[in-house]
């Protein structure tokens, strides 16, 4: 089974700045022979707030044939609590209205593909707690198949260990819930999004997948994370065993957030230094 995992493609009608990249990715999608597409959130630039963000962007997904499957960012259904946009019942419903479930899961052959709103980990609510336990479900329930698991968010940043990355990452308490489903059931493949970053790693017996998003990539306004910047997608190839390829498609531009991020997301703009009284 080939699955092709694109993320973070933060598309807008009314701020088109990345809106450009869509066409060539969605054309060699079309011919990648590809069985499956799973998009990683972000999807739009502001769909936590805005029907016509996630409207245009599923929009532009149905351009693509090959059927495809989606899970949340924080730009489509908000973050953690006190955040900008926190997730809130009103901004799931809106996901759920205009774009699908929040999180699923797939059995294709003998896999089981699970998606999950890595959004909802960190609140520690009914909502949170409905999630976890639907996982389990779905891990228990798997018969003979292996698990290829789908988030917006990593698993963490730089080690396995680490404390709380804030933004970047899945909160210390649910990742350890994760790290024990997953040591519990043959999970081979966790492929994510969300730090405009590229990596491959391992967790154990799981490989780690950070996709290349497909708007954009950070220069000096975040700090340096592992791996690559690259534009463009994953390839997954899932079998008796899992490949990745990480590919750079042709077509598409490597955009600076640092360049627009005052007109496109102007809340995540570094403060800007006072300059000395005179």
């Amino acid at each position: 089974m080939k699955i092709i995992q694109i993320t973070d493609t933060h598309l807008s009608p009314n701020k088109p700045h990345f809106n450009g990249n869509w066409e060539p990715l969605a054309k060699w999608i079309e011919a990648s022979g590809a069985d499956l597409v799973v998009h990683t959130g972000d999807l739009s630039v502001d769909g936590a707030d805005k029907d016509e963000d996630l409207t245009f962007s599923m929009d532009m997904m149905r351009q693509v044939s090959i059927p495809m499957l989606i899970v949340p960012g924080n730009h489509d259904v908000g973050h953690l609590p006190g955040s900008y946009q926190p997730v809130n019942p009103e901004r799931l419903a809106r996901w759920r209205r205009l774009v699908g479930p929040d999180y699923w899961a797939k059995d294709v052959d003998n896999w089981r593909l699970i998606g999950l709103n890595s959004l909802l980990m960190g609140f520690e609510d009914a909502e949170e707690q409905k999630q976890f336990d639907w996982l389990q479900d779905m891990l228990e329930s798997r018969g003979d198949r292996r698990v290829a698991l789908f988030a917006h968010k990593p698993l963490f940043v730089d080690a396995p260990d680490e404390g709380d990355t804030g933004y970047w990452s899945v909160r210390p308490a649910q990742r350890r819930r994760l790290y024990d489903l997953i040591s519990a059931h043959d999970v081979a493949l966790l492929g994510s999004g969300h730090l405009h970053w590229t990596w491959e790693g391992r967790f154990n017996d799981t490989a780690l997948v950070w996709a290349p998003p497909a708007a954009f990539i950070l220069d000096k306004m975040e700090r340096e994370m592992p791996g690559e910047r690259l534009i463009g997608a994953a390839i997954h190839e899932l079998g008796e065993t899992v490949s990745t390829e990480l590919v750079a498609v042709s077509g598409m531009t490597a955009y600076f957030l640092d360049d627009v991020v005052m007109e496109v997301y102007p809340q995540a703009a570094p403060k800007a230094k006072k300059e000395p009284a005179e």
